[in-house]
């Protein structure tokens, strides 16, 4: 009989082993080393039967491209080891659906897992308890710990020369437990969201060829996703790190007002109105049958040439904002360029604001329109390619150069993201450079959100700029696996990733 079984499967082969004990190891396995080895013949010597799970492909939490050796591979890895005797497929993040069926004697973990505070998932405790509560106890092992990770960062194709060199340079200023005693502090900021709610409307097609009498695709119609993007999507992202997050916007009497506040995990402060039109960006997309990346066919909005806000909400609008700013310690400022942030909301921010992060966005409906130079104080900002270039249009003067004098206009350090050739920083007139993590992606929407989001709380909490623009890097190329803003990039994934790249 084959040592890989469903939980099904052991569950009917497990009342057959009467007073034997069973002996639990669960972790990704990704590449098979001694200490694995080491560790597998320690766990057997606890009792009679050793079985041994891994965490399928796609609940693996290590960043893309993780686990480097699919589920098949890892199995018969396993299957091939003598002090194995049953291999099993978790199906959830945790091992929470292995040690409900196993039910173990022993839960056996390595050392480095003995120091449950250092577990940045948070989840062994959750693990032990569990185990406990089936009569188990948990143990360790003290055989030689290496890394899977580190030896597939440093020896396969996992990861660029580029970003392993942008990592050494990196980890010589700053340890691991430096940035995590920075998202901590995180954890008490007082953080208030300012700027457009959008639904992002994705219509997924299949294209059948060109219409026999016109120019343009025929397409099938698939399927149809609605995310709440804009600033919903960054308060979102925030919230994953922050205890305390608002979010201050406007929205329209509709449908979308009951989806907003059902899917608010975070405080709102939002006005709506019957002259408002809550914003709808829908986009026609194809799923590409070879690579994951989505391709735009073409998109449509339901914007007016100058979404012009009723007079009165705007008065409510900046009477609530006059009253609440002083409040937060930090605000996030998310100027889209569609009509809610004037002049006299502009204003307000930066007399009161004690901390301001700002992203002044660039579109097809407000192009050349909506400069980032417009603002005269900002503690911090981030902007891409094209909104630089329309903020300084000058031939003469290269990217850098542009950002440093953008800096020098706003007073401040800020972020420039450039897509597939990463991020820079520029401090004190320096241009620092994070390249880019990851190139196999599904969906650019909503990455410079994400490193917008993480960036911000950096500032928050005073941390180095060069730790904004690691953490902003990591959730930007976790979100280019997302669809549009379908999901929040998760804190845990953005700790588990953080630990993968500094695992060299």
């Amino acid at each position: 009989m084959s040592k890989f079984v469903t939980q099904d499967e052991f569950k009917k082969i497990k009342k057959g082993f009467g007073n034997k004990k069973v002996v639990l190891c669960h972790g990704v396995f990704d590449l098979l080393h001694p200490g694995h080895i080491i560790h597998f013949k320690e766990a057997k010597k606890l009792g009679d039967i050793l079985v041994v799970s891994i965490t399928s492909e796609e609940f693996v939490r290590k960043g893309p491209d993780r686990p480097f050796f699919n589920n098949d591979l890892r199995i018969s890895f396993l299957t091939a080891i003598e002090y194995i005797d049953y291999v099993l497929l978790s199906k959830e993040y945790t091992a929470k659906d292995i040690i409900e069926c196993v039910q173990p004697n022993f839960y056996v973990k390595g050392k480095e897992y003995e120091n449950h505070s250092e577990d940045i998932t948070g989840k062994i405790c959750e693990e032990a308890e569990l185990v406990k509560k089936f009569g188990g106890e948990i143990k360790y092992t003290n055989g030689y710990v290496f890394s899977s990770t580190k030896l597939i960062n440093n020896n396969f194709n996992s990861l660029s020369d580029e970003v392993k060199s942008y990592i050494k340079d990196f980890k010589k200023k700053f340890s691991i437990n430096d940035i995590n005693n920075y998202i901590e502090k995180m954890k008490d900021l007082k953080v208030l969201v300012i700027g457009d709610i959008i639904i992002d409307e994705y219509i997924f097609c299949s294209v059948q060829g060109l219409m026999s009498k016109d120019v343009g695709y025929s397409t099938r119609f698939l399927k149809n996703e609605k995310y709440l993007g804009g600033s919903f999507a960054i308060a979102n992202h925030i919230n994953e790190f922050c205890k305390n997050t608002t979010l201050f916007s406007i929205l329209g009497y509709d449908d979308i007002k009951n989806l907003v506040i059902e899917n608010a995990n975070f405080n709102l402060d939002v006005e709506y109105s019957k002259q408002y039109s809550t914003i709808f960006k829908t986009r026609y997309v194809l799923e590409n049958e070879n690579r994951e990346e989505l391709k735009k066919l073409f998109a449509i909005t339901n914007l007016k040439e100058y979404n012009n806000i009723n007079s009165s909400i705007m008065d409510i609008l900046k009477s609530k904002l006059k009253k609440i700013i002083k409040q937060f310690d930090l605000v996030v400022l998310c100027d889209f360029g569609h009509g809610l942030i004037n002049k006299d909301i502009i204003d307000i921010i930066e007399k009161n604001a004690k901390i301001l992060s700002i992203n002044c966005q660039t579109n097809s409906s407000n192009y050349g329109r909506n400069l980032i130079t417009k603002y005269k104080r900002t503690n911090t900002f981030v902007l891409d390619q094209k909104e630089l270039k329309l903020a300084i249009p000058s031939y003469e003067e290269d990217e850098q150069n542009s950002l440093k004098i953008l800096s020098n206009i706003l007073g401040s350090n800020g972020f420039l993201t450039r897509g597939s050739k990463g991020a820079f920083l520029v401090k004190d007139n320096e241009i620092y450079s994070c390249p880019a993590l990851v190139l196999k992606v599904k969906d650019t929407i909503g990455a410079g959100d994400a490193f917008f989001s993480l960036s911000s709380l950096c500032k928050g909490v005073n941390a180095p700029d060069e730790i904004g623009l690691f953490l902003g890097s990591i959730s930007a190329s976790l979100s280019t696996n997302i669809y549009g803003n379908k999901y929040c990039v998760e804190k845990v994934n953005i700790l588990k990733y953080m630990s993968t790249l500094l695992n060299i």
